[in-house]
């Protein structure tokens, strides 16, 4: 499991660029992302697709080649594979046919959020993706008493619409909302969901989310 660049393509480790150019081939969750980084550093290696739509039909292809002495680094389109992305199938049934996986660290852009966000760090809980329809409100419910440090992913799409459903069932907590880490137009908003919103509704939401947000404080 290869953890690849989540913007800055410089942010890849010596070790990862060793292992990529040395398997036999790479499960990418999109080859057309993936191919732009291997190009970056001149590897060329076969690649499959592997993603969320495929990877229950494309895991028992990728174990075979594996049980047949193949090596294969599965890379997702940024960040550590099985965060937010696939991963979970493949490393189950590896396990399961005494297939060794060796993790090749770096990049998570949560990881990356909560270090600047000046949120407690010490004890922090990762809920990725809310759901989108059914059981959001739930979830939201659940996590309002939540004391440690809360971490999602949210779309340029849904960023408004969370803000404003985590102030009505947390109240005015203190957020940080990260976007485009690592890249070119990487913003970093800290403060109240109150002076938040104002702050990015007047303006395009592009780009992918991090959310950290304060945990529950009883009064």
């Amino acid at each position: 499991l290869v953890a690849t660049p989540i913007g800055n393509l410089d942010d890849i480790t010596y070790r990862a660029v060793k292992v990529l150019g040395s398997v036999d081939l790479i499960a990418a969750e999109d080859t057309r992302k993936t191919k732009i980084l291997l190009d970056h550093y001149a590897i060329s290696k076969p690649m499959v697709s592997y993603f969320n739509y495929n990877e229950r039909q494309r895991t028992p292809q990728l174990i075979e080649k594996l049980r047949q002495g193949q090596s294969i680094a599965l890379v997702s389109d940024a960040g550590t594979p099985g965060i937010s992305d696939p991963a979970y199938h493949i490393v189950h049934s590896a396990l399961a046919s005494s297939i060794p996986i060796i993790p090749i660290p770096g990049p998570s852009a949560f990881i990356s959020a909560l270090v600047v966000s000046g949120l407690p760090t010490d004890r922090f809980v990762f809920e990725g993706f809310l759901p989108v329809k059914k059981g959001r409100k739930t979830k939201l419910g659940i996590l309002s008493t939540e004391p440690r440090t809360i971490i999602l992913y949210e779309s340029p799409h849904r960023i408004l619409k969370t803000l404003g459903e985590i102030q009505s069932v947390f109240g005015d907590r203190n957020v940080v909302v990260a976007r485009e880490l690592t890249k070119k137009f990487e913003e970093i908003v800290r403060g109240p969901i109150s002076s938040i919103l104002p702050q990015l509704s007047a303006k395009p939401t592009r780009g992918e989310y991090v959310l950290v947000v304060e945990g529950y404080i009883p009064s």
